[in-house]
């Protein structure tokens, strides 16, 4: 079975925890680029105040959230800098997990060309934009369906244990009350190609106080 028959319309917690250590693939004008999925965020759905769908909300800019589980969902921050996330659960659902960084495996120069400059290889795609301007990915991709799609899609990579798994509060969240401490940001434990700060807690400790104050 291949990772583009992963479950994504699971839970988006499930889907975040399962996309680690999986191969984001992208290919762009001949090139091939590869990432190893290291750092990931859960956004939950209109229950969910940090959601973009938060509330039911629907607008053209996240209409492809509520495609269902396993489409692309990219959209620009501040103007300038692209986000890939993957959409989770049934049609509808709003549910999405952001892909916060991934560790370069293979097209590593042309994600150099594309970054404009040499810089050190953990660096490279270590936060949202960096690797999507990395890899190239921006809103033309939005609403592709990966599991089809030869542009961008998952591939097979390596189950990582839960207790190899990290958990904190995600980044950049604008008033979203409690959630904005909701430990839903996952990462692979001192993976150095992680974001920082690096979440610490363990994520089977973190998860089940999230269940319970939620």
């Amino acid at each position: 079975m291949t990772a583009r028959r992963l479950g994504f319309g699971g839970d988006a917690i499930g889907v975040a925890r399962s996309l680690l250590g999986q191969m984001l693939v992208r290919c762009l004008g001949g090139s091939r680029m590869v990432g190893r999925i290291v750092e990931v965020e859960a956004y939950l759905g209109p229950h969910d105040l940090a959601c973009h769908t938060a509330g039911g909300r629907r607008t053209p800019r996240n209409e492809s959230m509520y495609l269902g589980g396993g489409h692309a969902y990219v959209y620009l921050i501040y103007g300038m800098h692209h986000c890939v996330n993957i959409t989770t659960g049934r049609r509808a659902s709003g549910a999405a997990v952001l892909i916060r960084a991934v560790e370069p495996m293979d097209g590593v120069d042309a994600m150099w060309q594309r970054r404009g400059a040499i810089r050190p290889r953990r660096d490279l795609c270590r936060g949202p934009g960096r690797l999507c301007e990395a890899m190239g990915i921006d809103r033309q991709l939005d609403g592709l369906d990966l599991r089809t799609s030869k542009q961008l899609w998952i591939e097979r990579g390596f189950k990582v244990p839960f207790s190899e798994i990290v958990a904190g509060p995600r980044v950049g969240l604008g008033k979203a009350g409690k959630w904005e401490k909701a430990p839903l940001r996952l990462a692979i434990r001192e993976n150095h190609y992680v974001s920082r700060p690096a979440p610490l807690e363990t994520a089977s400790r973190a998860l089940e106080t999230l269940e319970i104050n939620m």
